[in-house]
């Protein structure tokens, strides 16, 4: 009976193992024919190669969607840890962003093609490196690494470009070349709350450039760039970037409505005062420019460049201001301030010395001439009294004697006046009367002469 227990128990054992495993290779089955995809995955990677002299080709990230249905994408963040070790955010999806097709592809945005992604990010991927995370706060949704070490996928090599490709039924990653990604513009909407439809403005549409500082003092540290919020609601920077000379800079955080933040340049630095001008871009998350700022020649130690209101046009008024306010609206001033005992020169815009002059004051019986700036004495006047019979000459200031008239030394004599015109007529007419006789004797001339004769003639 105890051998017959025994055997029976051995049998037992046998079957339950049997049924054990069996049930173990199914649950494994399981898991391997229903790998368990997120809503969200990652779905191909890509660390772009060089190839005929082009850097970054191919580099792109491609996330799918396992979902009949869409996904809202808003909050999730596209995470990457480099070779050091380094976690940077390299999308954070905006609010009512949806994933509406298939997948959505992401590219970097200073490499080939970039304007057929949907999102750009900034920061390039190694050829070794990972992983490459989707996040929703603290919770990790999917994730991929390529340093053929502790379970990631083998390295990618420059000799042979390939893509990193998941396999939905096994959910390993695999090295495929000549993968092309699904790229649909549709797939991927930005929802506007007014209408509830997609095409609305971009995550950075709102965003502007609002000051700029390149004349730093002692470090190019001090350099910023700042942006305001022209929107009504908050905007998240994670995904905006500046440009610049072809390289991009990525914004991060939260900017309140008409809010103002400055981004300071300390992993790359601007021209401090440009020949001529120097252009800076804000790039969207999708790649588009959405503002443009060009900062000018003429900038000096201690001022900044910076937006100060609008023209009756509508158009932006930029000007120089010895006032920078990095993160705070701004201040016009058009001079520096000076340090106590000086003032500004309005005429070089320098300061200068104050010169203090102080009113001279004489002394009792002295006056301050204003010519010479000297006291000199006052010299009372007197009014000089003449004597009986003489008075005071104001021109020379001496006495004369006063001359009388009684009337007896200076007798009158009556004078006999004729109208002068009486006597120049009465001239007149002897004169004419004068020319007359004169006349009368040319003309008559020889009678006279005969006349004259016989009267001498009788006489004789």
């Amino acid at each position: 009976m105890k051998k017959f227990l025994l055997y029976l128990g051995v049998v037992v054992g046998v079957v339950l193992n049997i049924i054990a495993l069996g049930v173990g290779a199914k649950v494994w089955a399981s898991e391997v024919d229903d790998f368990a995809v997120p809503e969200a995955y990652i779905k191909a990677v890509n660390p772009g190669y060089n190839v005929d002299g082009i850097n970054n080709v191919g580099e792109m990230i491609e996330i799918g969607r396992n979902s009949d249905e869409p996904i809202l994408l808003a909050g999730l963040v596209i995470g990457y840890t480099n070779s050091s070790g380094n976690e940077t955010v390299l999308v954070e999806f905006p609010e009512n962003s949806w994933l509406v097709g298939e997948s959505i592809l992401l590219r970097l945005a200073s490499s080939p093609g970039h304007e057929l992604a949907a999102l750009g990010y900034t920061k390039t991927l190694a050829f070794k490196a990972g992983p490459l995370v989707i996040r929703r706060g603290d919770e990790l949704i999917d994730s991929v690494c390529w340093t053929g070490k502790d379970g990631c996928v083998a390295e990618f090599k420059s000799a042979s470009p390939t893509t990193l490709v998941r396999n939905l039924e096994t959910g390993e990653f695999e090295h495929i070349a000549g993968y092309e990604p699904i790229y649909a513009a549709d797939n991927y909407l930005v929802e506007n709350e007014e209408d509830g439809k997609g095409g609305g403005e971009s995550q950075c549409a709102k965003l502007m450039f609002s000051e700029v500082l390149s004349y730093y003092d002692d470090s190019q540290a001090e350099q910023f760039v700042e942006f305001y919020n022209d929107g009504m609601e908050q905007i998240l920077l994670d995904g905006c970037q500046i440009k610049y000379k072809n390289k991009y800079y990525p914004l991060s955080g939260i900017l309140k409505p008409e809010g103002y933040v400055a981004r300071y340049l300390d992993d790359f630095s601007i021209t401090k005062n440009p020949a001529t001008s120097n252009i800076l871009e804000l790039v969207d998350v999708n790649g588009e420019v959405v503002d443009k700022l060009e900062y000018p020649n003429g900038q000096k130690k201690g001022t900044s460049y910076a937006m100060i209101g609008y023209g009756e046009d509508g158009k932006e008024i930029w000007r120089t201001t010895f006032a920078p306010t990095p993160g705070e609206p701004n201040n016009y001033q058009e001079h520096k301030t000076c340090e106590s005992g000086k003032v500004i020169n309005e005429t070089t815009g320098n300061c200068v010395k104050v010169t203090v002059v102080e009113e001279k004051v004489c002394p009792a019986g002295q006056y301050l001439n204003p010519l010479t700036n000297r006291c000199r004495k006052i010299v009372a006047e007197t009014v000089k009294t003449c004597k009986e019979g003489y008075y005071l000459n104001e021109e020379t200031g001496r006495c004369r004697k006063i001359a009388e008239n009684t009337g007896a030394d200076y007798s009158l004599v009556t004078e006999t006046y004729e109208e002068q015109s009486s006597f120049v007529a009465l001239y007149a007419v002897l004169g004419v009367a004068g020319l007359g006789v004169i006349y009368v004797i040319y003309e008559f001339r020889r009678e006279i002469g005969r006349l004259f004769g016989k009267v001498f003639r009788r006489f004789r």
